[in-house]
């Protein structure tokens, strides 16, 4: 596990979605994206079982409020974090396998974490609170 530096908190993940989106990631459709950042992120993460998740850590389908400072654009948003196939297209739902929601697993309560963003540049994501998360919520294997 690599040690967490200031711009790459401590990540702390649940066991299942970990082998849910490894899955997800060896999928023929899903094999063209680059997805290295998000592959870096799960091994270099603590892996825990559901139920031990810490209720203020982002998970799949974890519902949070995130400042997302980009440049000199500062924007609030409330995020799901999800599966592409639950990715509707509207704003507040975030594929794992975009930048923000690969960005966002694992983080909890308070961490910012700096990540790369489409078009080279970086951007930096400030987790608020979270409003929901299934663990929490005692839906350990959704």
């Amino acid at each position: 596990m690599n040690p967490a530096t200031p711009s790459r908190p401590a990540l702390l993940l649940s066991r299942v979605d970990v082998e849910r989106i490894e899955d997800l990631l060896e999928r023929p459709e899903y094999r063209s994206l680059d997805t290295a950042a998000l592959r870096g992120e799960l091994e270099r993460a603590e892996l825990v079982e559901p139920g031990a998740v810490p209720g203020d850590v982002i998970t799949m389908n974890s519902t949070a409020r995130v400042k997302v400072i980009d440049g000199n654009n500062e924007h609030e948003h409330e995020l799901t974090l999800v599966y592409p196939r639950d990715a509707d297209g509207g704003s507040d739902k975030v594929s794992i396998l975009a930048p923000v929601g690969s960005a966002l697993l694992g983080l909890r309560a308070g961490d910012a974490i700096d990540w790369p963003m489409p078009g080279g540049h970086n951007a930096r994501l400030h987790v608020l609170s979270i409003r929901y998360q299934p663990e929490a919520a005692g839906e350990l294997h959704r």
